[in-house]
């Protein structure tokens, strides 16, 4: 069973009150490049894998989307996507990504945010999302790149010449990470960018971009706080196609 921290009181709670969070879509700034890896989205059959609130579904929705499913193993996350749903178009199911089954050929597009480097077997899943997909059918997701996970330690480290560094441990040991994120004890699965890319190829898949995000001049304008985004990639978007 995959660990389930998004239903710790501790971690739901300052989870609760990121900008993500309280703003949805609006308040991710990865959100406009996610936005150019999706396809037209009328008519479409889609998965969000690890919905959490369910911004993403709804959005889905509003841009024509035919039916959202919605996929959380947290029961807190799917209890508030719930209360702020009312839309028949949109049905929302607790499930372990770890065991995910999927129906054949159903969906014609898998998305997923900041959710999949928390799956140990990703190659298990890639090959559920590659069969539960149609032909031309396409998976956009988003995880933590592995250059931010690869840490042991809290955060920054200070260079000799007064500049920052991230520090990166053992990048080439793939496998659980603990780390101390809202709360102590955090599970991660490290994998190398390669695996990652690798798996989607050896399922199926054609891989159509990868972005090691950073923000745009105006975002860092308008948000200077996001200034540490420039000195290491915190996530990488991918889109693939079937």
């Amino acid at each position: 069973m995959a660990q389930n921290i998004y239903d710790t009181p501790e971690f739901f709670e300052g989870y609760s009150r990121l900008a993500r969070s309280v703003h949805g879509l609006d308040g991710a700034p990865e959100w406009p490049a996610i936005q150019a890896l999706l396809p037209p989205l009328e008519g479409l059959r889609i998965v969000d894998l690890g919905c959490g609130f369910g911004w993403f579904a709804r959005s889905a929705r509003t841009q024509g989307a035919a039916h959202v499913l919605g996929l959380d193993l947290s029961e807190r996350m799917l209890a508030r996507a719930q209360a702020e749903t009312k839309d028949p178009g949109i049905a929302y199911v607790r499930t372990n990504l770890e065991r995910l089954e999927l129906p054949k050929g159903a969906f014609d597009l898998a998305y997923s945010s900041l959710a999949l480097h928390y799956v140990a077997d990703f190659g298990r899943l890639v090959g559920v999302v590659f069969r539960a997909l149609r032909p031309g059918g396409y998976f956009v997701f988003t995880i933590e790149h592995p250059i931010y996970m690869a840490s042991t330690q809290p955060g920054w480290l200070q260079r000799d010449d007064g500049r920052r560094t991230w520090p990166v441990d053992n990048y080439a040991v793939e496998g659980p990470r603990v780390t101390d994120w809202l709360a102590k004890g955090v599970v991660k699965q490290h994998r190398m960018l390669g695996t990652t890319l690798n798996g989607l190829i050896g399922a199926g898949f054609a891989i159509r971009h990868v972005q090691e995000w950073h923000p745009t001049p105006d975002q860092l304008a308008a948000q200077p706080a996001l200034a540490d985004e420039m000195e290491r990639p915190m996530m990488v978007l991918i889109s693939a196609q079937r």
